[in-house]
């Protein structure tokens, strides 16, 4: 008898299960506004979509009438300007730091425990630190991100090196490979499509850290704007602007898995 666990949807199937919990919180959080809206026609906290919608256009599509700029777009590219820095860096360090230490043992033995203990240190306690020494431009938004998400990815990358085969290893050295010569055939073909995974797994952690940066300290990004808004209580504004995030973090990590599955199709996390 064939089992539940081994039947598996057709395309259109997935397509209608993945639709049905977004409908169904569309239609819920519906319904709240209408409810909301008979008891307080001014309610705030539920706008309609009418009201979400005129947010939308008015943000992205009407220029600001004191700076005459669109302020969606404006806020996007200053966030996702300080995302990109900030994981490029946590990138950078994690691919060095991640091979040495995962490859050759006295680095190892050297730099794990300092790894491992600043993977422990709390990203957020640390962000008036980085304020006094940094300043509240942008050097100090791109090192909380980079500290946030360059330790995981560090100790990550450093294990995934630490599981190759040594035999593969003693044959490239049996071979006359030297040690810069093993990591460029060697290690680094084994360690880019984990890699990848890693930043797809830093993305959340990397869009909180940013998001709690701007909110302290900036003049614009996403994350200005929503706390700005939020003095206001205009939802109508939040609400959209929550959704872009997730939007924008959702095309990110699709982006990255593939270019995993296309570069690396034997390794790519699953979707």
């Amino acid at each position: 008898m064939k089992r539940f666990i081994n039947y598996r949807p057709t395309h259109a199937a997935t397509l209608i299960l993945a639709a049905i919990p977004f409908a169904l919180a569309i239609g819920a959080y519906e319904l709240a506004s209408i409810f909301r809206h008979i008891d307080n026609p001014n309610d705030k906290l539920l706008p309609s979509f009418t009201a979400l919608g005129d947010a939308i256009v008015r943000m992205g599509f009407t220029p600001d009438t004191r700076t005459g700029e669109l302020l969606l777009w404006v806020d996007t590219l200053a966030s996702l300007r300080r995302l990109a820095l900030g994981l490029l860096a946590a990138t950078a360090l994690a691919l060095g730091l991640g091979v040495t230490t995962g490859l050759i043992p006295y680095i190892r033995a050297g730099l794990s425990p300092v790894i491992a203990i600043i993977s422990m240190i709390p990203p957020m306690a640390v962000l008036p630190i980085l304020f006094i020494t940094f300043g509240l431009g942008e050097l100090s938004k791109v090192v909380l991100i980079t500290l946030g998400v360059a330790p995981f990815m560090i100790r990550d990358l450093s294990l995934r090196a630490g599981e190759i085969p040594q035999e593969l290893l003693v044959k490239a050295q049996t071979l006359g490979a030297s040690t810069w010569q093993i990591v460029l055939r060697i290690v680094l073909p084994l360690i880019v499509p984990r890699l990848l995974d890693s930043i797809r797994l830093s993305l959340g952690p990397a869009w909180l850290f940013l998001i709690s940066a701007e909110a302290i300290a900036a003049t614009d990004g996403l994350g200005f704007r929503i706390f700005l808004m939020r003095r206001y209580l205009a939802m109508d504004v939040i609400l959209p602007y929550v959704a872009w995030i997730t939007l924008l973090a959702f095309a990110m990590d699709a982006a990255l898995r593939k270019t995993s599955r296309g570069l690396f199709p034997w390794t790519a996390l699953p979707a």
